[in-house]
């Protein structure tokens, strides 16, 4: 079933606005694992798209033959629209990748899993979207193994314009081998020196940073079986 659509995810719009900056060096650790092969005959689906810089990034990088982006948010699908210029990419409203009619040879996410309520159902939608032999790359950092999640809970439920989940690693693993992909995981471990801000809510250490970069945020690898 759909969820209702809203305007932008974090409720303030300069923290929506900068997530683009902020999120680059994770994205590009997504893209130097995750993406290995020429994509130039690749369509690729972003899921939980916001205002699209994952997938300029990627057309930067790896030219792909298409793409589409879905979001919830409205005015960042927009955002998204306007900001994607030459590339081959088309950006729309849902969060229903089976309702897109078409299939996609590759899927990012980053960061979505923990606002949608059921993984199983999550895991067929992207199973309906995927050809056979095709991959998703999920990013997850929110998640109840993680040592942090009890305090970032609390700050993301602060900022978010809908519900969080408490998921585990185990519960998405098995969502998507029961839906019949192969899954396999591996930590992000950031290859690139990221900003620490003294007095940060999120990262109250230098040790919680490196921690969660390099061990709580993983990148799953989900591909579906024929």
């Amino acid at each position: 079933m759909a969820r209702d659509t809203i305007p932008i995810w974090n409720r303030n719009q300069a923290d929506e606005d900068a997530m683009g900056a902020t999120h680059a060096p994770i994205w590009r650790r997504m893209i130097d694992v995750g993406a290995t092969h020429d994509l130039r005959q690749s369509t690729v689906l972003d899921y939980g798209c916001n205002q699209g810089g994952f997938l300029r990034l990627l057309y930067d990088r790896h030219p792909f033959k298409s793409a589409m982006g879905i979001d919830i948010a409205r005015e960042s699908v927009a955002r998204a629209e306007l900001l994607k210029g030459h590339r081959p990419i088309a950006y729309k409203v849902g969060d229903l990748a089976a309702d897109l009619g078409q299939t996609f040879d590759l899927a990012f996410s980053h960061e979505v899993i923990y606002l949608l309520p059921d993984p199983a159902a999550h895991a067929r939608d992207i199973k309906a979207a995927l050809r056979p032999g095709g991959a998703y790359v999920a990013a997850m950092g929110c998640h109840t193994d993680s040592s942090l999640w009890p305090r970032w809970r609390k700050l993301i439920t602060e900022t978010s314009s809908i519900p969080i989940y408490d998921h585990s690693l185990e519960e998405v693993a098995s969502a998507f081998a029961q839906a019949g992909f192969g899954v396999s995981v591996r930590p992000l471990a950031l290859d690139a020196f990221m900003p620490f801000t003294v007095g940060s809510a999120y990262f109250p250490k230098v040790v919680d940073q490196l921690r969660y970069y390099s061990s709580d945020k993983v990148l799953f690898r989900f591909v579906r079986t024929p």
